[in-house]
């Protein structure tokens, strides 16, 4: 398994000893997922982290009408976890899908938690990247949400051609929180 994209990522955050990156890389697995299978379903408990070598993967949940609500999507070199259903330890009312075909690292939860309370530069390394990624990060997409029109969201999406082309036009929807309809007009208003 070529893990140095992983290490690196992760070194990057806080930087791990050579002992631990063995301790880490003793739990992984490589692992990969066709197009549109889930590597987590709501309502299953999330049992492992992810770290994507290649692909694109969607964390979703469902409406009452059965509708996908995508939340965020992640690249290459992202790290993918059900964090709030492994903070509290309950089924993932979110779902993880590849929406193309995935290469991931995985490590299970219970295993990394282990290696948390015994290596002191990887609880870093988790802590420094929690605060970037679910506090830093996530703070303006939250403001974005409650402020901003879906024409002034779509124009953010827009800025990161590399995940753009990568989306279908029902993700891009569900993502801003309207119809294709919508974002049909969107486009045509902004194209001219």
């Amino acid at each position: 398994m070529n893990n140095s994209e992983f290490l690196k990522q992760i070194n990057s955050y806080y930087p791990l000893s050579e002992e631990t990156s063995e301790a880490l890389m003793d739990i992984c697995s490589e692992e990969r997922y066709k197009k549109n299978e889930l590597l987590l379903e709501a309502g299953n408990m999330a049992r492992f982290y992810y770290f994507i070598k290649s692909g694109l993967i969607g964390y979703y949940t469902t409406d009452e009408e059965g509708n996908n609500i995508y939340k965020i999507f992640f690249e290459e070199n992202s790290f993918v976890a059900s964090t709030a259903a492994i903070i509290k330890n309950e089924p993932s009312d979110f779902s993880i899908i590849a929406l193309e075909d995935c290469s991931v690292i995985k490590y299970p939860v219970k295993a990394f938690r282990e290696l948390l309370e015994k290596h002191h530069d990887l609880a870093l390394f988790h802590l420094r990247y929690l605060e970037k990624n679910w506090v830093v990060k996530k703070e303006p997409l939250e403001v974005s949400l409650k402020f901003e029109t879906a024409k002034q969201r779509y124009l953010l999406l827009l800025e990161n051609k590399s995940l753009y082309v990568r989306l279908k036009q029902h993700h891009i929807a569900s993502y801003l929180g309207i119809t294709p309809t919508q974002l049909s007009r969107i486009r045509k208003e902004i194209t001219g």
